[in-house]
């Protein structure tokens, strides 16, 4: 009897010590003012329905074990990032909104190599959860999960993710992360569990056939990564994310992606009709009510764009020489030369893989070239809205952004013939200060 209580109260105790564990590495306090599912808690190894149900010792003694094991793993996995943010990894996160060519770009470091770790759009579960709770998006709310997100993610640390993957992973196991195949980091062989028969995976891995993913080992192989890239169009204000730029831990810089809002606009009414059915009704008919809240959210967006790019631009404290901004039609027009400044920007060497998927990329047909594709003749890309826009609507877009299309370096068209005369360049030469 004293050999049981002693063991429990041993598995007690590793309990409790996990538990400060988790508070140490994962800030969550702003989370716990989030209506939300509660976290799946730290399952040990799992092990239990293999060990003999009528023999408690041995079951309790097992999950002791297993209990020390895990916190003497997570400890060295955090005493090892710590390590590695010493000897110089950086965390780089390439901001950008829908339709902007950010899938695009973000191969440029999802394609880098065995040393980078890439996520794609990880924030989309945060939204998707908070939207369903709040029947819709809270500005206040989101900026904090988002930015909390974020910087657990950029520590290999999932664990705050998961609260806000439906349905909830069991023993951090899920099948149902966002674009998962994007990531080549998440579909490497040291991530890539076995396929389960009867198990359905939304999404299979580009180079094999995986199983549900393991989110922690998924964290185990983003820990042995040197450097950690995250791709996001849901984040709003540059402002929200001065805790990562601050954050002792991290090495975070910021690229701001952005695109002519007219040529955004023309991609948005393609690629997602149902929502912009409006603007199409609008296209055709000639007339745009200029008060409509459609309208209104256009104006909303290049707002927020153009104010997080002022701050980046003005190079405050927090953001010196950890802010960049990029315009998509620099890097379509050059890709190669773009991507070296990105590089050299991030401090991070410019692998010849990279080069060779950017060639390979920039020069697609217009067969592999579909509206989520990231092969596209980057060239093309640049000029081809000017040719689906109707005027009317490129004439509302300039009243609405008008302020955001002059910081980034974006010409007024004045009547249908300028719109559509290609010899006509609509993009000034600008260099923008970003170091």
């Amino acid at each position: 009897m004293r050999i049981k209580y002693t063991i429990s109260l041993v598995f007690f105790v590793a309990l409790v010590i996990i538990e400060k564990e988790n508070n140490i590495i994962s800030r969550v306090s702003d989370k716990l003012a989030l209506k939300q599912t509660p976290q799946t808690p730290l399952q040990p190894s799992g092990l239990s329905h293999i060990l003999p149900k009528h023999n408690a010792s041995f079951t309790m003694l097992s999950k002791t074990n297993s209990a020390f094991s895990l916190i003497k793993r997570r400890l060295e996995n955090y005493s090892q990032h710590k390590e590695v943010v010493t000897r110089g990894s950086k965390h780089i996160l390439l901001l950008a909104t829908t339709r902007t060519g950010s899938s695009f770009v973000g191969e440029f470091f999802n394609q880098q190599g065995d040393n980078m770790f890439f996520l794609f759009e990880p924030l989309w579960h945060v939204e998707k959860m908070l939207t369903l709770e709040t029947g819709g998006t809270n500005a206040t709310a989101s900026a904090k999960a988002y930015r909390d997100v974020l910087q657990q993610l950029f520590l290999c640390d999932f664990s705050l993710l998961e609260s806000f993957i439906e349905p909830l992973p069991v023993n951090h196991i899920t099948t149902g992360l966002f674009r998962r195949e994007s990531s080549s980091s998440l579909c490497q062989e040291s991530v890539c569990s076995p396929v389960i028969k009867g198990v359905f995976e939304r999404y299979r891995c580009r180079t094999r056939r995986c199983g549900p993913l393991n989110l922690t080992m998924a964290s185990e192989s983003c820990l042995q990564k040197e450097h950690r890239a995250i791709k996001s169009v849901r984040v709003r204000q540059l402002e929200n994310l001065r805790p990562l730029a601050e954050d002792p831990r991290l090495d975070v810089k910021f690229i701001q992606l952005v695109r002519d809002p007219r040529a955004v606009l023309a991609s948005r009414m393609v690629a997602f009709a149902a929502k912009y059915k409006n603007w199409k009704q609008w296209a055709i008919d000639g007339e745009v009510p200029i008060d409509d809240d459609e309208v209104r959210k256009l104006k909303g967006n290049c707002d927020n764009i153009r104010l997080s790019a002022e701050i980046g631009l003005r190079q405050p404290a927090w953001l010196r020489r950890r802010y960049m901004l990029v315009r998509y039609e620099d890097i379509a027009r050059f890709p190669m030369r773009k991507a070296t400044e990105m590089y050299r920007f991030a401090g991070i060497p410019f692998t010849p893989q990279v080069k060779s998927w950017i060639l390979k990329n920039t020069q697609a047909s217009k067969e592999t070239s579909g509206v989520y594709s990231t092969q596209k003749n980057s060239s093309e890309q640049v000029e081809k809205w000017r040719f689906s826009l109707p005027f009317k609507i490129a004439q509302v877009v300039q009243k609405v952004c008008g302020p955001t299309l002059k910081l980034f370096g974006y010409k007024f068209v004045s009547s249908e013939e300028m719109l559509t005369d290609k010899s006509i360049s609509l993009i000034e030469d600008k260099v923008f200060n970003f170091v």
